[in-house]
């Protein structure tokens, strides 16, 4: 699955959080979330591919974040529309919050 990617950015230490565990999920038609694949952020705090994935087709997708703290885990729930496009999904990391955008 190459057209979904992450990008983890740790603010208050002010690097990459690598290391951290993520999912990728695709809802199916009765609207349950299907597992795709795991994967861990790299040095650079990036999941660049989802290995044993299977082609990004359009619909709605989740990412999983293993965060620990008090957001023990953040989901991040996207639609793809154009699955031949590549889709990043940064996430942004504090003590006391996060945030995301569509990245490019």
């Amino acid at each position: 699955m190459n057209g979904v990617t992450t990008h983890v950015l740790d603010l208050a230490a002010g690097r990459p959080r690598a290391g951290l565990a993520v999912r990728l999920a695709r809802r199916d038609g009765a609207g349950a979330w299907r597992p795709i694949a795991e994967a861990v952020t790299d040095r650079d705090g990036r999941v660049r591919d989802w290995p044993g994935a299977p082609e990004t087709t359009a619909g709605d997708y989740r990412l999983t974040f293993a965060t620990g703290g008090f957001f023990p885990e953040i989901s991040i729930v996207f639609h793809v529309d154009q699955p031949e496009r590549r889709l990043h999904v940064p996430l942004l990391l504090s003590p006391f919050g996060y945030s995301t955008y569509r990245g490019s």
